[in-house]
């Protein structure tokens, strides 16, 4: 499942920065970069600072990125998974070009339902971190929430014009009070999720103060040192959540 949500995220991504989808296959995405987004995320610097003080013509990259391995086959490319370098650098890449849009269903005609979509990311963090995209659809007129909305739209036609004749009916629930009721549905996941990461993350964090507590054993008085190291361990090993907008927008759908 994280996989594909790897891959539906790339492919919406790539999409929408115009970067032309040669293969895409369930288990890998070949996508020819604009020369915009290769600077952003493939780390060639020194290969653009010599395109730009030469003006020679620019070449951007052709890549291929592997999002589940498959069995018995031979795939040549980048393999792509929450917490790599290169998944970071595309979620960098949505925040600094823009993370909210509005876009329309290309329907000429069409009475145009206004909804609010968003990409969660959540993440569990101990000394082991875990990572989870959720995404989330909510309409603006009578409230429903659609879950999985990024699929939704990969198989529709959007436009960031309003098509001929379509008319974008008002919305009821406004987009803030909107975005709030995804949130509590993304919390009510997390409170109903199994918290066992958690609750090993503290077991592990009461056998490493055991041995710190081991070193100071008839020590009255705990030098700086001590405390710094227990500072560290709590650091390291208290449980946290955190829960992020990776990317947004209004859409207008039949």
């Amino acid at each position: 499942m994280l996989a594909e949500q790897i891959h539906d995220y790339l492919r919406t991504f790539f999409s929408v920065t115009d970067c032309e989808i040669l293969e895409d296959t369930p288990n890998h995405l070949t996508v020819q970069l604009t020369s915009d987004i290769d600077k952003r995320i493939m780390n060639r610097p020194f290969y653009w600072q010599f395109v730009e003080s030469t003006k020679a013509q620019p070449n951007p990259l052709k890549v291929t990125f592997i999002t589940k391995r498959p069995e018995n086959q031979e795939i040549r490319g980048e393999y792509i998974h929450y917490g790599s370098t290169r998944m970071h650098q595309i979620f960098q890449a949505t925040k600094d070009l823009g993370s909210f849009v509005q876009l329309y269903e290309n329907e000429e005609g069409a009475s145009l339902f206004p909804w609010i979509g968003a990409n969660f990311k959540v993440s569990y963090h101990t000394d082991q971190t875990k990572e989870m995209l959720f995404s989330l659809g909510i309409n603006l007129i009578h409230g429903s929430v659609k879950s999985n909305f990024q699929d939704l739209l990969i198989g529709l036609k959007l436009t960031n014009e309003l098509p001929r004749n379509a008319y974008c009916l008002p919305y009821i629930v406004s987009p803030m009070r909107a975005i709030e009721r995804l949130e509590t549905a993304i919390e009510n996941y997390i409170a109903n999720d199994d918290m066992t990461w958690a609750d090993e993350a503290k077991k592990r964090w009461e056998r490493e103060q055991e041995i710190l507590d081991h070193f100071y054993v008839g020590v009255e008085e705990k030098p700086e040192i001590y405390e710094i190291e227990k500072k560290a361990l709590e650091e390291r090993f208290q449980p946290r959540i955190k829960i992020e907008i990776v990317s947004g927008g209004l859409f207008y759908l039949k």
